[in-house]
């Protein structure tokens, strides 16, 4: 416990079993701090849901069937973020306690779900907004779509019923959301090596942050974390690739998704942008931990070998 606070004290990192967590305090401060809590998560649940339900929102939603699923999935997303972050103890979300990752990750899933939205929306209702993003999207789109890169590859996906019309929108959603994606990535590199993250705000409690990683289990936490590290910014390199391939593989067995509905095109380019990017941050920030926790011992082997002479 005293290791784990004096860690706290220099910014260093803390990895134990979890015993290290304060209990919230009693009597009125206590009281506010739970408020403050249920606040900042009940904003975040609401946050959660406002993305999920965007498009549906937004985009005239023919079947009523489909609506209610949408409000059932925003509903069950609110839940499950309200839980998540109202509680003392972590239970599947990473970097819980180690903003702005999951921040940056957040708006850029919104930004990108928001401007492909009001893009789909201004087929039928345009507005400054509207053109503003499609002239955005176009120019880089068109920009991206040179032989073999991941722009190109989602546009080959389109079927042969899809209007040039069509193809266009997919062109424009496939850069746009890429760029997105391309800038969340650079703006946490930012933050790692320019600002410092995560210990410029305090200790790294390593059990609270990576709650699915035990550092007790198998090998040294230091080779797991830089292999771990190492696999997440490789897949997430590959996945725009592969994605793309593996829908247009999929379209010889099975009845391939309709990209012509603005809801599903909107989701299908978020999630093939966001998915490479948030594997990439991840990794990213896994090699980060493994480097201060090397920094640390490299620290601790250096004074010990002092206190021996």
């Amino acid at each position: 416990m005293g290791k784990n606070e004096a860690s706290r004290r220099k910014g260093g990192v803390g990895y134990n079993s979890g015993h290290g967590i304060r209990p919230r305090p009693a009597g009125p401060k206590g009281q506010k701090a739970v408020i403050s809590r249920m606040v900042h998560a009940g904003a975040r649940a609401v946050l959660i849901a406002l993305l999920v339900a965007m498009p549906a929102l937004f985009l005239a939603e023919r079947s009523q069937d489909g609506a209610q699923i949408i409000a059932l999935v925003a509903l069950v997303a609110a839940l499950l973020t309200f839980v998540e972050y109202v509680g003392d103890y972590p239970s599947i979300i990473e970097f819980r306690d180690a903003p702005p990752f999951n921040r940056i990750r957040f708006l850029a899933l919104l930004f990108t779900v928001l401007t492909l939205t009001l893009i789909g929306r201004g087929e039928t209702h345009p507005s400054s907004l509207s053109l503003l993003f499609e002239h955005v999207g176009s120019g880089v789109g068109n920009l991206l779509d040179f032989p073999y890169s991941p722009v190109r590859l989602m546009v080959l996906v389109a079927t042969d019923e899809m209007t040039p019309r069509q193809i266009d929108m997919m062109r424009t959603g496939a850069g746009l959301s890429y760029l997105v994606s391309l800038v969340a990535i650079t703006s946490f590199i930012f933050m790692v090596r320019v600002l410092d993250w995560p210990v410029r705000r305090g200790a790294f409690n390593f059990w609270i942050n990576l709650p699915l990683f035990d550092p007790a289990v198998g090998k040294d936490v230091l080779y797991r974390l830089k292999r771990d590290g190492k696999v997440n910014v490789a897949l997430g390199f590959l996945l725009p690739f592969l994605i793309p391939a593996i829908m247009k593989m999929a379209t010889e067995i099975i009845d391939p998704i309709s990209l012509t509905e603005p809801q599903t095109l909107i989701w299908t380019m978020s999630a093939w942008a966001f998915l490479p990017a948030s594997l990439i941050m991840r990794g990213i920030a896994l090699m980060r931990i493994a480097e201060l926790i090397e920094e640390k011992r490299r620290r601790a082997y250096e004074q010990a070998d002092l206190q021996a002479v």
